[in-house]
């Protein structure tokens, strides 16, 4: 679920929609485009240096665009097409059925300006050999199903330091705080112990998370400038440049020393550090990668760096908000969080500590409960920007070579035509006997919160494995609550993830019987 390079580009595009429509609108350039507003150069780059709307404002003005111009539509940004499609039949023709055609990336000006290459990387490199590598190394030795037992352990850990957190907030006795800062720890501690191997105290977890963070928001909020006409931004916004550098290199001093006790031959846990060291994790993986096309070379320090970032931006951020929504809608929601109460007891013992990664395979109603939360509450609301590489057809237009086209992914989720009161949070539709749903969207996309296609989120299955065991065991360990006058608001918010505008401040109660 890789994010925040798309809003970087497409956030201010966006914003500027709100002037576009004081305009009357034109078809798009060439009688095979998808059909469009105007071309306004001038506004656009307004809208670029960050003079105008909001980004949160893009979305409504994105809906009321889609509803003048049909599910699919083209904005020229100064020379670039970019084509936003909302319908999940064009989305399924566009990323399985033309999917090698539309399975690029577009290049960013902000990699060459800080010195990065976006090809070293999965979530942005292009279509080509160094990026199937990449992914296959990714899939292959760290998400995919038959490596799950390896960092068991770190679920475990992760899982106990969440409950922990919770509990001390549920026995305070004060108000109610809000729960996502909790989620939002647990879920970046059980990545970096996964991506580095080691179970790291908390002013160290807090440090890295700072740094990540840190550059994460800046590139998100400051660096968009650079997108537009780039050879003027750099002179005009330097300060952001060196800023965003100092960011890059704070990072890399703390990701260094835990790349090299690694590669240094700690992977293996001595006796006194089995409680803290993972035999196998991410980074390990990235020692043994050799590129075929530049004479079979390692990765480099800073290559390492990058993609153990990406590894941690891609899975952190989206995972926490996905779990806050799920719970938001629990609390909400008492009759629902009553009938998975039940299934949870019924499926485990109550002497075990935990609810297991076995335990919650024979619990369809929590699976239910997960894939509604991501329906309803997608984390992001678009997916990263897919680049043409070549003429495609898309529902009798044309998406020609070099445009790019962005995909709405909370759009597909809600269609009316395909839920039944799509904006009521009813996990049955997908258990048994309702309609099927495939997340992948191979067979056709209903939801597509992972993306579809070549470029589906490679993190899928850990994903949903985390939001399981983490629902499962949060339910299990106390009985969530409205408090007085901390009502569940379920009103949206754009921030780098699409988030609640009102913070969920529950009511904790402990289920004493389950008490660790």
């Amino acid at each position: 679920m890789a994010t925040f390079h798309f809003f970087l580009i497409t956030s201010t595009i966006l914003s500027a929609l709100v002037l576009l429509l004081r305009f009357r609108p034109v078809q798009g350039d060439g009688k095979r485009l998808p059909p469009g507003p105007s071309s306004l150069l001038l506004l656009f780059s307004t809208a670029w240096l960050g003079l105008t709307s909001s980004p949160a404002e893009a979305e409504p003005v994105l809906q009321r665009l889609f509803r003048r111009y049909g599910p699919i539509m083209s904005l020229r940004v100064g020379s670039r097409l970019a084509i936003f499609v909302a319908d999940r039949r064009l989305a399924h023709t566009a990323l399985v059925q033309r999917g090698a055609a539309l399975a690029d990336r577009p290049s960013f000006a902000t990699a060459r300006i800080l010195g990065a290459d976006d090809n070293y990387s999965v979530t942005r490199a292009g279509y080509g050999p160094v990026w199937r590598l990449l992914r296959r190394n990714l899939v292959a030795e760290t998400l995919h199903p038959s490596r799950a037992h390896q960092f068991t352990h770190a679920r475990f850990w992760a899982r106990r330091v969440l409950v922990e957190k919770l509990r001390r907030q549920a026995d305070d006795g004060g108000a109610p705080a809000p729960v996502t800062a909790t989620f939002q720890y647990a879920v970046f501690y059980l990545l970096l112990t996964i991506c580095f191997g080691e179970r790291l105290d908390e002013n160290v977890v807090r440090t890295i998370t700072a740094a990540q963070n840190d550059q994460v928001r800046y590139m998100f909020s400051k660096m968009s400038v650079f997108a537009f006409v780039p050879s003027v931004a750099e002179h005009l916004f330097s300060g952001r440049i060196r800023k965003m550098l100092s960011l890059r290199r704070r990072q890399k001093e703390l990701f260094l020393p835990l790349i090299d006790a690694r590669r240094n031959g700690e992977r293996e846990p001595r006796q006194s550090k089995s409680e803290t060291t993972l035999e196998h994790s991410y980074v390990d993986t990235l020692f043994d990668v050799r590129l075929p096309q530049e004479g079979n070379r390692p990765l480099t320090d800073d290559e390492i760096v990058n993609l153990c970032s990406e590894f941690l931006t891609a899975g952190a951020d989206t995972t926490s908000t996905a779990l806050t929504w799920i719970m938001a809608e629990l609390v909400k929601n008492k009759a629902i969080q009553e009938r998975l109460y039940e299934e949870i007891k019924a499926w485990t013992k109550d002497d075990r500590e935990e609810v297991s990664e076995e335990d919650i395979q024979s619990m369809p109603y929590l699976k239910a409960v997960v894939l509604e939360g991501l329906r309803k509450h997608p984390p992001v609301h678009f997916v990263l920007p897919h680049m043409a590489a070549e003429d495609v057809e898309v529902g009798g237009y044309l998406v020609p070579k070099g445009s790019t086209v962005n995909f709405m992914v909370a759009e597909m989720g809600r269609d009316e035509q395909e839920w039944e009161k799509p904006m009521e949070f009813i996990p049955e539709r997908f258990l048994a006997g309702g309609k099927g749903v495939d997340v992948t969207g191979n067979t056709g996309i209903k939801m597509m919160s992972f993306g579809v296609g070549r470029r589906i989120c490679a993190g899928l299955n850990i994903a949903m494995l985390h939001l399981l065991y983490l629902v499962a065991n949060m339910v299990r360990e106390f009985e969530w609550k409205e408090a007085a006058g901390q009502e569940v608001d379920l009103t949206e918010k754009l921030e780098f993830m699409v988030v609640m505008k009102k913070k969920l401040r529950p009511r904790l109660v402990p289920r004493k019987q389950h008490a660790s």
